[in-house]
This record gives structure tokens, sequence and C-alpha cells, in this order.
């Protein structure tokens, strides 16, 4: 009759190797050539037939540079056409648009609406002034 049979970790304990040879043999990646593709540099000759066939030329080499960007702010903006939608759904007569960077000329009023905003585009001010509204910068 079988007895259950203790893990090899705990029945191998102050066995400094636990039952895989000298010590160099298991330690790290070393042992294996390294972990992923590994070995398989620009040197290394024997690799590159296999590697080119399955990645192509674009796996060695580096290409190109990171070129540290500036901080751009970026403005928030809204469209005449997004002011047209809130009026008509709130029914305003007057639109604070402070909260945004820009106004931008994009879509039409058909509402006479008073705009308050920190800058307009040229065409959002002509826009504005056909629909007979007003064009109110605030700082």
């Amino acid at each position: 009759m079988p007895i259950n049979k203790r893990k090899k970790s705990t029945r191998f304990r102050a066995h400094t190797t636990h039952g895989w040879g000298a010590m160099k043999k298991r330690r790290g990646s070393g042992n294996r050539g390294g972990r992923g593709m590994a070995g398989s540099g620009k040197m290394a000759g024997q690799n590159r037939p296999s590697i080119l066939k399955e990645f192509g030329t674009t796996y060695f080499g580096k290409r190109g540079f990171n070129r540290p960007q500036k901080m751009i702010k970026k403005l928030k903006i809204i469209n005449l056409n997004e002011i047209e939608k809130i009026a008509q759904i709130e029914n305003l007569s007057t639109f604070d648009a402070s909260k945004y960077d820009k106004v931008l000329g994009k879509g039409k009023l058909t509402k006479k609406i008073k705009v308050i905003s920190k800058s307009f585009s040229e065409k959002a001010k002509a826009k504005i002034a056909e629909a007979s509204g007003e064009a109110e910068v605030c700082h």
C-alpha cells in the first residue's frame, strides 16, 4: 500500500542544492543563455537568418531619436455650434464661456446671444455679429 509522498521541496530541506547538482548550474537565467531573445545580437551571426525571416530588418539597430518635447499648453476651446446647442437647451441669451480659453467659429448662430470669453477667433466674432449678438472679452 503506497504512502503519501512528501513534496520534494520539504524532503530536500538542509540539502544545499535540493537535488539539482552544483550551485552554479541552476543559478539565474545565465545557465539557459539569458531570457527571451537574449543572445540573438548582431555579433551572434548564427541566429541572424531566422530572426530576419521572422521579424524583418527592423529588429537590429536603433532608428531615430527621441526629441524632448516642449511643454505645450493645450487650449480649451468651444465652437459656436456647441454654444448654439447649449443656449437652445437652457434657453440662454447670455453664454459665459470664460472657463474656455477660446471661442472658435465652427457652426452658425441662429439666435441673438451675448458670448463672454477670454478670446475669440475672427470667424467667431464675425458670426456672432452676423446673428446680431455680442462678443465680450473677459480676463
